[in-house]
């Protein structure tokens, strides 16, 4: 039996990644810059709840860049694992009805064994031959593992 924390695939979007850090760098610049070229009385006028607020939306939009760096989809021998910005999916290849990527799709679709839509935001149209490349790798993989629509026995 197979260890199932072996990686049969995994995939990761480069260029989401690097504008999402890019990005992050700039915003920690920008701030950072903003706030120190301040007068010191001009930051004294920022009351204690006024420096939270700063600095809670300072701090999801960071969050939500490192999220945006850390997409990914990695295939075990018995699940997929999707890391989207906001959530992540543990499906059992037998939930796996169908991939999908079609031309003019911003990114991989995957269905469900209830026919609900996941987007696996990891391979992304952006990424080019690259991630068509790894859509058709991770279908390969998950008809290996035994995902795709149930067949139900002709009478």
């Amino acid at each position: 039996m197979a260890d199932s924390s072996e990686r049969l695939f995994s995939f990761h979007p480069r260029i989401i990644a690097g504008m999402a850090a890019g990005m992050g760098l700039s915003l920690i610049a920008v701030f950072g810059v903003i706030w120190f070229r301040l007068s010191p009385e001009d930051r004294a006028l920022f009351d204690w709840f006024q420096r939270l607020t700063l600095l809670a939306f300072f701090g999801a939009v960071l969050w939500i860049l490192y999220r945006m760096t850390t997409l990914r989809v990695v295939a075990y021998p018995d699940r997929l694992r999707v890391r989207n910005v906001f959530k992540t999916y543990t499906l059992r290849w037998p939930e796996v009805r169908a991939l999908r990527f079609r031309p003019g799709d911003a990114w991989l679709q995957l269905f469900d064994a209830d026919d609900n839509r996941i987007g696996i935001l990891a391979v992304q149209a952006a990424e080019g031959a690259r991630a068509s490349r790894a859509a058709k790798q991770l279908a390969a993989v998950a008809r290996d593992q035994g995902a795709g629509p149930k067949r139900t026995p002709q009478s």
